[in-house]
């Protein structure tokens, strides 16, 4: 389980954009869970979407398929980078770039 920031002036609209996300990236319909949303795709048995605190926040867990194709899992994999890249507002380098900042201080 990880939980990703949200950039500044993107969170309003958090919850409706995760969801055209998932639809836009994976091409997955996401099903409504307690706290969320989950999808199956590709590499991943599991993908649960959830919101933090103030929708300042995204928690996403995910469960993978071991036995998956390579070809598939690099799919998956960049599907899902494209996918918080999407949500978060922040590339993977700036997401990087945030989590060692603490880290180091």
């Amino acid at each position: 389980m990880q939980e990703y920031p949200i950039k500044r002036g993107l969170t309003k609209d958090l919850e409706t954009r995760a969801v055209a996300e998932l639809k836009g990236c994976f091409g997955a319909e996401p099903q409504k869970t307690a706290k969320g949303y989950q999808i199956k795709f590709g590499a991943l048995k599991r993908l649960d979407v959830t919101f933090g605190a103030g929708g300042k926040s995204v928690i996403i867990d995910t469960e993978s398929d071991i036995s998956a194709a390579d070809d598939v899992i690099i799919d998956t994999n960049k599907r899902f980078r494209k996918y918080l890249d999407a949500v978060t507002g922040f590339s993977t380098k700036e997401r990087v770039k945030r989590v060692k900042t603490p880290v180091e201080e």
